[in-house]
């Protein structure tokens, strides 16, 4: 591998701040802002909108959706729709 072609991989912080939750991982991403992580070390930062502390699928409050439902409405819009030739 050419060492000069290939992004810097490093730790970064991503941070939710809707859920006020944070981790430290390696990436590639950049930043212009940085924190002090819980080491006393300070690192890029780059904030998310969404993550496992927020997403309805991880914490529980999903929607169910009625998929049966949804479906008979559809068949019965478009079957009105065909009978009328249009």
């Amino acid at each position: 591998m050419k060492p000069t072609i290939h992004p810097e991989y490093r730790p970064v912080v991503y941070r939710d701040k809707g859920a006020d939750f944070a981790f430290l991982t390696r990436s590639t991403a950049t930043s212009d802002q940085s924190i002090e992580w819980t080491d006393g070390n300070t690192y890029p930062v780059i904030d998310v909108q969404i993550s496992s502390a927020s997403h309805p699928f991880w914490t529980g409050k999903q929607r169910l959706l009625d998929t049966a439902g949804r479906v008979e409405k559809f068949r019965a819009k478009y079957a009105r729709r065909g009978r009328q030739g249009g």
